[in-house]
């Protein structure tokens, strides 16, 4: 398991976007070299956890909980098979790009170290939006990519360090419940009656979801 590339992204004016002064940062590029990995702090305020990388919507992107967003080459492989279109490393906007790693099946609570010293924790899959379709330029994207569900996860910082292309990747805990990130999400877009299933993910779940599940509990039981 490693890492493929570290990709980052710089403000971009486009026109699908919802940010107030129309930029994303979702346009993100391999680069060479180690970049610095660590906590940017609460979502609103922070942006992303990978130095010199853009995150222009902070309503909804960016923070501690979404500092670092990764995928598996394997999906965007599939992807590009049943595209018919080459997607490079970083086409979803993804900052860490790997190999050999389940990284949608990732259990919520997982840790991975990346090189000798980052410690990364998942939180949560990645809900698809219509920058993410602009940005790719395929039609009904956003519905596809959920039917889909290889959503790829969100991490938080738990040991800041630096990460370079190349840097193996090792699963150092593994929690003892199922609640993956595919799962997370089903349960935060199509199926909601899986949400009761999230709590035991606990605190290590991202802060949004465990709210919506102990909402949908107190609301419908489970």
């Amino acid at each position: 398991m490693r890492l493929l590339s570290v990709n980052l992204g710089r403000p971009k004016a486009v026109p699908y976007t919802g940010q107030p002064q129309g930029l994303t940062g979702i346009d993100k590029r391999p680069v060479d070299g180690p970049v610095r990995v660590s906590a940017p702090g609460p979502k609103g305020v922070g942006g992303s956890g990978l130095a010199g990388d853009a995150v222009c919507e902070l309503r909804h992107h960016g923070g501690d909980d979404q500092a670092v967003y990764a995928v598996a080459r394997e999906d965007l492989d599939a992807w590009e098979r049943e595209l018919g279109r080459t997607l490079g490393n970083g086409a979803f906007g993804e900052n860490l790009t790997t190999a050999g790693l389940d990284v949608s099946g990732a259990r919520i609570g997982e840790r991975w170290r990346i090189g000798s010293d980052v410690v990364l924790e998942v939180t949560s899959g990645r809900i698809p939006c219509l920058t993410f379709q602009g940005h790719l330029g395929e039609k009904q994207w956003v519905k596809r990519f959920t039917q889909k569900a290889a959503t790829g996860a969100y991490l938080r910082v738990i040991v800041a360090g630096d990460v370079r292309a190349g840097d193996a990747v090792e699963i150092v805990h593994v929690p003892d419940h199922d609640v993956t990130a595919r799962l997370q999400f089903q349960a935060g877009t199509t199926h909601r009656e899986l949400l009761p299933r999230l709590l035991a993910a606990g605190e290590a779940l991202h802060p949004e979801s465990l709210a919506a599940a102990r909402k949908y509990v107190a609301e419908h039981g489970g």
